[in-house]
């Protein structure tokens, strides 16, 4: 048998026929998902990855065979057990993943309100909810509030860093 012809058993067989499912076609992990439901965008793992948004999205096709050190990267970046980024068919995934997505959507929801509220009262309310949310699961301390400023930029598009302009002595200081 060569290396294409590879296949597994499917699940959800009828009548105990086997249906062979190439292992090519069959979803192996769900980063893209588990890194949607944490609020976490894909700029933000490439960061912390140390790698360019091309590859994260390479990576989070359901189908791409990674390596282990490549996986437990990921578990790391997005804080949920390993066995929560691998797919065993369609199973959701488990209620304390769920939870704490839900959790760190909020989190980033009241920090935001605490950062742009102008009215006292809101800010204390605010602030009293960020410090509820901490009690109950510590480690969403530090979670940042949701972006607003500017909007995203398409593919084709430049940032501002690209349209700044020295001088050339800036240059000649560095090379010096």
């Amino acid at each position: 048998m060569s290396m294409t012809d590879c296949s597994v058993p499917a699940t959800g067989m009828s009548h105990g026929a086997a249906v062979k499912m190439p292992l090519a076609k069959r979803p192996l992990h769900r980063l893209g998902e588990v890194r949607r439901l944490q609020g976490v965008t894909r700029r933000t793992i490439a960061r912390r990855l140390g790698t360019d948004l091309a590859a994260v999205k390479a990576q989070e096709q359901p189908t791409t065979d990674m390596l282990l050190s490549n996986l437990y990267a990921w578990q790391e970046v997005l804080d949920v057990p390993v066995g929560e980024l691998l797919v065993e068919t369609e199973e959701p995934l488990s209620a304390p993943v769920l939870k704490r997505a839900q959790l760190v959507r909020l989190m980033k929801t009241a920090a935001a309100i605490l950062e742009r509220s102008q009215q006292s009262a809101i800010r204390r309310m605010a602030q009293m909810l960020v410090e509820q949310l901490c009690e109950i699961m510590p480690e969403l301390e530090g979670v940042s509030p949701w972006h607003t400023i500017g909007r995203r930029r398409t593919q084709d598009e430049l940032g501002q860093a690209a349209l700044r302009h020295f001088s050339t002595d800036t240059f000649r200081e560095l090379i010096e």
